[in-house]
């Protein structure tokens, strides 16, 4: 085969993504060359990319110069690709994928881990893309947000210039080029917590229909499981006939066997995102189910019961607030303190503390501990890592996701040889204590205790959250499902509380309020 010329956007990232596809070709026997071509996005520098025409201002003269031969291949940002491909081209091959997480860079006099990605109030955030804008949004209204244009190290300057106090970038493109970041404060945001762009992180390589040699001779860099998982999502973004300025995320992970989806959308930038997460067995009307549950005609529940109180300004209280359904918010236990004085002789030694509720965080607080320097920290869930920013800490270990056992494998790996302290409710199920290894120390702390409501009052919403297994307890004590509710578990101890009384629950992927509206809005209602 003749030598092959690769048609690339001029900027560091995408002379990047060529050059990797240039080496990954030289490796199965087929030399490259590059060509650079500047595109209509690299331009025009004054205009929002919302303010653009058309799609595909990123990719259409790279496509352009492939139709006509000039060029063999062209390397994109699968992100950036519309999701139809003009006559005559098609993409031949998606390497693996990049991490699809976002980074928040934050100019360090900014930073306040006490608040919600460690932004401090009223921060000016930089980007350009609605879909970040709208989460950002979503999860801390307080945020200014503020137009970023130009390459990767461009947008990174226009920060150290002190133009912003923060700005969003993804990870991948970040991690390609290797830059220095030490001098700013970087906050790693999962994509289950903030959602990518479809196909954020993955690279498409087109070629024309009619090469089919070359179509051939590219299959070796195909990713089967990055394939499946960027149709998903791509799928999601042409069923909403959506270009890369609508303010969707979406971004599919296969995991034990299923594929779980995360979708973000809203109306505008300054519209409040409505979120789903779906779990599924394989692919098939995956994306068409995802899409039909945004639609208009699609059923929401009326009123949802959570057992505790829900703050006037809370993300669950605004979520289900845009779809008009009602929150029937009380607590159906109470906690009270069973240690009032700390020996604080104990921490000495201590490498970890572990905490597994909000209750443990602001009752072990409470006790004023004097911690050493060195203490690191973990946690189970948003909600746990959220009071312990309050507290003025950050976690060093969070545990995302509703399988317990998982997140406690994880943490053991890091425990091992380390002392773990567990400020924990006296009737704790003890679930991460129960896999580390021998070779870890656990300093057992229960320093509060849970007691259950009397005579609780039945609810009739439609759907039950129960945040704890005391609360489940305490319902059901005195009250019967009925035939048309459906129940939500916040965690695994509350489910196996479920479990036991045979009660048919959803788990929502993480035990927070983001993962309890996502849950709700995903319940199918008759």
């Amino acid at each position: 085969m003749k030598k092959i010329i690769i048609g690339t956007r001029g900027s560091d990232l995408a002379l990047w993504q060529a050059n990797y596809v240039k080496d990954q070709l030289l490796a199965i026997g087929h030399e490259a060359e590059l060509k650079i071509i500047k595109t209509q996005g690299d331009k025009i520098l004054n205009l929002r990319l919302d303010k653009l025409e058309g799609k595909g201002f990123f990719t259409k003269e790279l496509e352009e110069e492939l139709l006509q031969g000039t060029i063999d291949l062209a390397v994109h940002s699968l992100k950036d690709l519309p999701t139809q491909n003009p006559n005559g081209l098609v993409i031949a091959a998606i390497p693996q994928r990049e991490e699809a997480k976002e980074y928040l860079l934050i100019l360090k006099d900014c930073v306040d881990i006490s608040k919600k990605m460690s932004l401090k109030k009223g921060a000016m955030v930089g980007t350009s893309s609605n879909r970040r804008a709208a989460q950002l949004l979503g999860l801390r209204p307080d945020l200014e947000i503020s137009d970023l244009r130009g390459n990767v190290p461009t947008r990174i300057q226009k920060l150290r210039d002190e133009n912003y106090d923060a700005i969003m970038l993804a990870k991948a493109g970040v991690k390609r080029l290797g830059l220095d970041l030490s001098d700013l404060h970087v906050e790693e945001l999962e994509t289950s917590e903030f959602i990518p762009a479809p196909a954020q992180g993955a690279l498409g390589i087109q070629i024309r229909e009619s090469d089919t040699d070359l179509f051939d001779a590219l299959q070796p860099l195909n990713h089967a499981e990055t394939i499946a998982e960027v149709s998903v999502e791509r799928k999601v973004l042409n069923l909403f006939e959506g270009g890369c300025h609508m303010p969707l995320g979406c971004y599919c992970k296969k995991n034990n066997g299923k594929y779980e989806v995360w979708t973000s959308k809203a109306e505008t930038a300054e519209d409040f995102p409505k979120r789903l997460f779906f779990r599924a067995d394989d692919t098939t009307g995956l994306a068409e189910k995802i899409v039909k549950k945004f639609l208009e005609t699609t059923k929401n529940p009326k009123k949802v019961f959570i057992s505790r109180e829900i703050g006037e300004h809370s993300y669950f209280r605004r979520a289900l607030a845009q779809s008009n359904i009602e929150i029937e918010g009380r607590s159906l236990i109470r906690t009270f303190p069973i240690v009032t004085v700390l020996d604080h002789y104990i921490l000495r030694n201590v490498n970890w503390i572990f905490f597994s509720s909000r209750n443990a965080v602001t009752y072990f607080f409470g006790l004023k501990p004097l911690l050493p320097k060195k203490t690191q920290f973990g946690v189970v869930g948003a909600g746990s890592e959220d009071a312990l920013r309050q507290e003025g800490f950050t976690a060093d270990f969070v545990g995302i996701g509703g399988d317990i056992d998982k997140i406690g494998a994880e943490f053991a790996k890091l425990a091992v040889g380390k002392t773990v302290m567990f400020p924990r409710a006296q009737d704790s199920l003890q679930s991460i204590q129960k896999v580390l290894t021998s070779e870890t120390k656990v300093v057992d702390l229960p320093i509060y205790e849970t007691v259950v409501e009397d005579d609780v009052e039945q609810s009739f919403a439609e759907v039950l959250i129960f945040t704890s297994p005391s609360n489940v307890e305490a319902y059901f004590a005195d009250n019967l499902l009925e035939p048309n509710q459906q129940v939500i578990s916040i965690g695994n101890s509350t489910a196996k509380k479920l479990d036991e009384m045979n009660i048919a629950y959803t788990l929502p992927y993480s035990p927070d309020e983001v993962g309890l509206a996502e849950a709700v809005f995903a319940v199918e209602i008759s």
